[in-house]
């Protein structure tokens, strides 16, 4: 190879030293290329770092034109003041009107009053209200009764009674309830009517003028060693967060119109 020969002696004349002639690649021997160094690409490195540019550069842009313009006023959250109308400030609703002022004050005023010529009972109580304690004992498991009335979130109770002659006697409870988680009045009302409705030989009646209420009266006498046959009616309904009971009891049948004028009365009390 001339021109290789005298290129290397022209180097060396030169003082530099002489290169070697690359070998040359043939098509007979591939594996050259692949021995190749793999070089990495500027172009994605650069248009990777142009893009980032780009977001900080628009960012800064869009926060000085914020910063230059003036401050979005925003609306008032208070409402403009009404002008009382003209004429007198209507009256508050009266009891008859407004229920609630019946059931928040005094429940004893709602209890249904002694009658002429009847008096007290010897176990009513002497100011007609109820506590907590005083309906648990009234239950077979006092405790029982007592953690149940507090879950059903018993608020107070009042109670009134009366007795006519020797046998028959009469006793009327309202029980009322926060009514915070459930409408316990209510449920407490669908329990005695099912209890009621589960004993044999009981006759019932609805309560006119009233959506929930039953009258209960025994067909048959309860009898007990020792003591006269005594016959129960019972009435119950519910407004609200009342629960109304009226119980009474004789030694011989009640009449039906006896337990109805109790309850309908009371009912409309409420």
């Amino acid at each position: 190879m001339p021109e290789v020969a005298e290129q290397t002696g022209e180097a060396a004349r030169a003082g530099e030293e002489p290169v070697e002639p690359a070998a040359p690649v043939t098509e007979a021997d591939p594996s050259a290329v692949s021995r190749l160094p793999r070089r990495r690409g500027r172009t994605t490195a650069l248009i990777g770092g142009a893009a980032v540019l780009g977001v900080l550069a628009g960012g800064c842009t869009g926060y000085l034109i914020q910063a230059d313009r003036e401050p979005t006023k925003l609306s008032s959250l208070s409402q403009p003041t009404l002008s009382q109308a003209e004429g007198p400030a209507p009256e508050p609703l009266s009891a008859a009107q407004d229920r609630r002022v019946k059931t928040d004050g005094d429940l004893r005023k709602l209890l249904l009053k002694k009658p002429a010529g009847a008096k007290v009972a010897d176990w009513a109580s002497h100011d007609s209200w109820m506590t907590l304690g005083d309906l648990a004992e009234l239950g077979d498991k006092p405790d029982e009764t007592f953690s149940d009335l507090v879950s059903e979130e018993f608020r107070r109770a009042a109670d009134t009674g009366w007795e006519i002659g020797g046998t028959y006697s009469v006793e009327v409870r309202l029980v009322q309830f926060r009514q915070e988680e459930a409408l316990n009045a209510s449920d407490s009302a669908d329990s005695e009517n099912s209890y009621q409705e589960s004993r044999d030989g009981t006759k019932s009646w609805a309560v006119p003028g009233s959506d929930n209420g039953m009258v209960y009266a025994d067909a048959k006498p309860e009898t007990k060693p020792g003591y006269l046959p005594l016959y129960n009616a019972k009435a119950v309904a519910w407004r609200g967060d009342i629960l109304m009971l009226i119980f009474v009891s004789d030694t011989k049948p009640i009449p039906k119109a006896k337990i109805m004028d109790l309850a309908e009365r009371q009912v409309k009390k409420l």
